[in-house]
């Protein structure tokens, strides 16, 4: 077990990715249908509210296991990202 920015964490998966992060990476490679339902997953699948799952996502983006574990998510995520701040 490797000790992770959050506190100790199962990393047995390819490449260190904890079981977490991995299925945060998960839902974001989803489609959502409607207003709420990506919240109401995040809750239900992840037991965690939409604010902790957003902080968690964004570690995420600039973790180089994560790049190398999804890096069409990654990619996508971080343009989108970086497009939000240029806007600010």
């Amino acid at each position: 077990m490797t000790t992770h920015p959050n506190g100790p964490d199962d990393t047995d998966g390819p490449i260190g990715l904890s079981d977490r992060d991995r299925a945060v990476l998960a839902v974001e490679r989803q489609s959502w249908a409607g207003p709420g339902a990506k919240e109401r997953a995040i809750r239900e699948q992840l037991g965690i509210s939409p604010t902790r799952y957003y902080q968690l996502l964004n570690v995420l983006l600039d973790d180089r296991r994560a790049l190398e574990a999804d890096p069409v998510t990654v990619n996508r995520l971080r343009r989108v990202r970086d497009a939000r701040r240029e806007r600010r």
